[in-house]
């Protein structure tokens, strides 16, 4: 691992700070900065204190011995605790929320369901009684290979009243990606559908775990849930293994909850990378379930009356913490949309949130971006007065994208809610509470409840005020992750052994004379330019406060001379035309923003940019295209092959 120490850039509104309003101050959960800051220390001096009253509702079925104990590595939280996370997302809300929507799912062809809590729980004991029935018990895998619909959130929640840890896999992964997740995680039984609509199309998911198991006989259970029917996607059944979801039954089997130890395995989820072997990040039970409990609640100011709506897909750990544990065990509604967030216009989500009265708005910067890039026009013919509170995820957001999301979405008067945290993290570890900080845009903002983090050198000495370095975690929080599915050695060596003493995030920060974290993207996108080390996202940040830019990615090319060559690709706004002039403007304007030494050496104009389907700029292949090599490393993620395709065309 290099040193990350040095990290240049400079936000061209880092300085502006939004308080939230009186109003919105006299009704938050927390309205005071004193408040904040008494609990805060209390989660760190006290966490027996804090994580115990915090948790009182949820619902244990035998106390904690001790809330947390052991090392850092191996920590244990609420030791000697008996649970199942259902009863604290389904069961205990029906004594007081029976009739309330937990779900309202709309399809990209535009159906609408509404499941309450009792119609929800119900669900989920039917289908506990199925996997039962197909022989699942406590402590079994089960691949949920799913899209967008409330039947994934059912799978879920019934592996877990099994006790059957699931391993959620992303819809857009093709068969080899499944093949090896199955095959990691040692799953007997594969829950998947005939197909999705992303775009208007249909893609073929059970048609994709038929090629994926082709060469995975120890696979004895598909169940299939017909989502569109032979018209649309023709499935076969191969007899003896698969099952339609509508055909299951229970038989004799129990539909009560699995009572598991607090250490319980919830689930494994996996991470990839460009290279390497997947990660299965595993999380417990109890620590997991306090840390999206609690954070959901504070974070998100949730009220018994919110219509909640994280846009992610349950693919990924935003699905999973802030859209299925946080919000239900919360008693929250949830919004749940198939589609593409273009389907059949750019106004789609704008009409959602009309349609459904949605409150809270939690989405990715790269959609925020990719929204500006249209225009406002489609934000402002939609009704959006029932928002208060709006939230960001997945990496660091500019402020000129903070700035149009607070003004044009939010109309100048939702707080909005920058986030940093990861699939190992579980929860939300920084950010700002909407009721007692100033946000400031481009920053993540302060620590949550239990986190305590640090920015440090290579070698573990911290940074003098105000510099960059690689942040990192000193104690353990209760959303932390448990291990990497079979592979414990691999855990410590990703984790703990980079910084002795330290949790590494694998993310490079600095902090700002009032204690305000700002992430500045991996340390793997770090470029050394002639000595400069310059962050990406720097550089990034700086090409979309230009008025021409809607989106841009950094990538390094070799250079003999330089080390690295800087290379930004540059998405334009549909007023401003591609052409050398306009290149050698926005190299200026990069140049002022941040120094001479950041100006690129190449400015290349695209249409669009390689992207997961949940938002995310795939730099990987923009880096192999500039260094003159085909993209290497798994592409099934990406939302349109074509970008790719058009680019690769663009470079011969």
């Amino acid at each position: 691992m290099s040193d990350s120490v040095g990290i240049i850039g400079a936000y061209s509104n880092e300085a502006r700070s939004f308080e939230p309003s009186a109003a919105f101050r006299a009704q938050a959960r927390l309205g005071r900065l004193e408040d904040y800051q008494r609990l805060y220390r209390e989660s760190l001096d006290s966490p027996e204190t804090f994580w115990a009253r915090e948790t009182a509702e949820l619902s244990f079925r035998s106390p904690p011995r001790r809330i947390v104990s052991g090392g850092f590595e191996d920590a244990r939280w609420f030791e000697g605790a008996t649970l199942n996370v259902t009863e604290s997302c389904l069961d205990r809300h029906l004594t007081t929320s029976a009739d309330k929507a937990a779900l309202i799912w709309e399809g990209e062809p535009g159906e609408v369901r509404r499941l309450s809590y009792a119609e929800l729980h119900a669900q989920v004991v039917t289908l506990a009684r199925a996997l039962r029935s197909l022989g699942v018990r406590a402590g079994d895998r089960v691949v949920i290979y799913m899209g967008m619909v409330p039947e994934t959130v059912i799978a879920m929640l019934a592996c877990a009243r099994v006790g059957a840890p699931h391993s959620v896999v992303f819809g857009g992964f093709a068969a080899d990606a499944l093949r090896e997740r199955i095959r990691d995680s040692g799953a007997r039984v594969v829950l998947t559908q005939d197909g999705a609509w992303r775009r208007g199309k249909v893609v073929e998911l059970k048609r994709t775990v038929d090629e994926a198991l082709s060469t995975l006989p120890e696979v004895e259970h598909v169940v299939v849930y017909e989502r569109l029917g032979p018209r649309h996607a023709p499935i076969q059944l191969q007899p003896g293994r698969d099952l339609t979801w509508q055909e299951l039954h229970g038989g004799e089997a129990s539909g009560a909850p699995e009572i598991v130890g607090a250490d319980h395995p919830l689930f494994v989820l996996y991470t990839s990378g460009s290279t390497g072997k997947p990660k299965g990040v595993v999380h417990s039970t109890a620590g997991y379930l306090a840390a999206v409990h609690v954070s959901t609640r504070y974070v998100f100011d949730l009220k018994p009356e919110d219509v909640f709506w994280c846009t992610a897909d349950v693919g990924w750990v935003t699905g999973h913490s802030y859209l299925v544990y946080g919000p239900l065990s919360n008693g929250a509604t949830c919004v749940m949309y198939e589609g593409a967030p273009n389907q059949p216009d750019w106004g789609r989500f704008w009409q959602l949130i009309e349609r459904h009265r949605v409150s809270i708005l939690y989405t990715a910067p790269t959609a925020i971006r990719a929204f500006i890039r249209q225009g406002p026009e489609h934000v402002q013919r939609a009704d959006l007065s029932s928002l208060r509170l709006l939230g960001s995820v997945g990496e660091p957001i500019n402020p000129e994208a903070w700035i149009w999301y607070y003004e044009t979405v939010g109309q100048s008067r939702c707080p909005i809610v920058d986030t940093w945290w990861q699939t190992e993290t579980g929860s939300i570890l920084l950010t700002t509470l909407p009721g007692v900080h100033a946000a400031r845009p481009g920053s993540a903002g302060l620590p949550f409840f239990g986190a305590e983090p640090a920015i440090v050198r290579v070698d573990g000495s911290p940074v003098g005020a105000q510099e960059s370095g690689l942040l990192t975690m000193k104690r353990a929080w209760p959303g932390m992750l448990a291990g990497v599915w079979g592979d414990p050695a691999r855990y410590h060596a990703q984790y703990f052994a980079p910084i002795p003493g330290h949790y590494f995030s694998g993310d490079g920060a600095h902090q700002d004379a009032d204690g305000y974290y700002r992430v500045v993207g991996r340390i793997d996108d770090v470029l050394n330019v002639a000595g400069h080390r310059i962050g990406t996202a720097e550089v990034e940040s700086a090409l979309v406060s230009h008025p021409a830019v809607a989106e841009a990615a950094a990538v390094g090319r070799p250079d003999e001379l330089k080390g690295q060559a800087l290379v930004v690709f540059v998405c334009l706004k549909p007023s401003h035309a591609p052409g050398p002039a306009l290149a050698a403007e926005l190299g200026e304007h990069v140049a002022r923003e941040i120094g001479r030494f950041a100006k690129p050496d190449d400015v290349r104009f695209a249409e669009a940019l390689p992207k997961t389907r949940s938002g995310k700029i795939m730099r990987r292949f923009l880096k192999d295209l500039v260094a003159g090599q085909a993209p290497r490393g798994d592409t099934s993620t990406l939302e349109d092959l074509n970008v790719l395709v058009q680019l690769q065309q663009a470079e011969e």
